[in-house]
This record gives structure tokens, C-alpha cells and sequence, in this order.
């Protein structure tokens, strides 16, 4: 449970928020799992990713994400991200090298880090910053639903320590369940 609950923004829908860092093996390794409950998602749950800030030094890749959502590069580049960190160990937090990457991909390196580096974003990553600190996420990857609700893969260790991701989204769907049936009872 989360206390206090936090006000959920998805309206009649259930809110379902998946507190992620790039940097972090273990959202990496979600990813899949998270990619195919997602083609099956309960048609009323509103999905949405939040970077979260659990350190000073995680502010970058909070910046990357958002100017990623501002220019409507997500979906093209979220999983890049992750194999640019995880597989081909860049460094993405510095800007360099994260302005040489992006304009391999193709988009405008100027126009990138004028977004990267602008008002709006940074207003996102304090947000963020206050979201990671009312929701008391733990780590990452957390997934909270409709404000009332926290979970996590690492809730569903197998015995060899594995995450049995599997079993996780059978947990979340209980959860929505449970969410969605103390919505009715209001």
C-alpha cells in the first residue's frame, strides 16, 4: 500500500505507473516481459512510464526520457536506450555522447538538446523527482496502481533468486482486479 495514497490522473480509467531508471539491469530485463503484457493490458488501465529519481546522478537519463516523450521519439527509441546502456555500455547521462547518439538515429542533434535542455523538461524531472519521493518507491523497476498500490517484480523471486516475470504480471493483474473492484464498491 502506499500511504498516503496519491491522486491518480487516468479518470474513470486504472492507473497503472511504471517507475523505471535506464540505468537500472533489472528494468532492462523487464522490458519484454512488460512489452508483451502490454498488447494484453486490461483495456481499461491507462499505462504510463515515470523515470524515476532515486539519486542526483539519475537526473540525465530523466531528461533523456521526457525530451524522448516531448518529441514523440519513445516508441522508436525507448528500447535503444536501454541496449545503448545495457549492450553497447555508453554513457548517455553525458551530454556528448548522448547528442553523437541521438543523431545517429536520425533525429536533429540541435533540436534534441534544445529540449534536453529546456524550461519544460526540467519541470518534468521535478516532477518526477516529487512523484518518486510521495509514491516512497523503494527502487526500480516498481509499478503502483491507481496511487493506492505498490509491486514488484522482485516480489516474485523464484527460489534460484530469477524473477519469475511471469508470475509478476499475474500478481499486477490481481491488483488492478482488486483496484478496479474498490472503485465499484464507491
Amino acid at each position: 500500500m502506499i500511504d498516503p495514497p496519491q491522486p491518480a490522473d487516468s479518470g474513470a480509467r486504472v492507473e497503472v505507473l511504471e517507475f523505471f531508471w535506464y540505468g537500472c539491469p533489472h528494468c532492462n530485463n523487464m522490458q519484454p516481459s512488460l512489452k508483451r503484457w502490454l498488447k494484453r493490458k486490461p483495456a481499461d488501465v491507462e499505462f504510463k512510464r515515470v523515470p524515476a529519481v532515486l539519486s542526483e546522478s539519475w537526473i540525465p537519463h530523466t531528461r533523456l526520457f521526457y525530451t524522448l516523450e516531448a518529441l514523440g521519439l519513445t516508441d522508436r527509441l525507448h528500447q535503444d536506450v536501454f541496449a545503448a546502456i545495457h549492450e553497447q555500455q555508453l554513457r548517455l547521462q553525458d551530454p556528448r555522447i548522448l547528442a553523437d547518439w541521438i543523431a545517429k538515429r536520425g533525429v536533429d542533434r540541435q533540436k534534441f538538446m534544445d529540449a534536453y535542455n529546456s524550461f519544460g523538461i526540467q519541470s518534468r524531472v521535478q516532477r518526477a523527482i516529487e512523484m518518486t519521493r510521495n509514491y516512497n518507491i523503494p527502487g526500480t523497476p516498481a509499478v503502483t496502481v491507481d496511487g493506492k498500490y505498490l509491486t514488484a517484480p522482485s516480489m516474485t523471486l523464484k527460489p534460484d533468486n530469477s524473477i519469475d516475470y511471469d508470475r509478476y504480471y499475474q500478481v499486477l493483474d490481481q491488483v488492478i482486479a482488486i483496484s478496479r473492484k474498490s472503485r465499484v464498491a464507491k
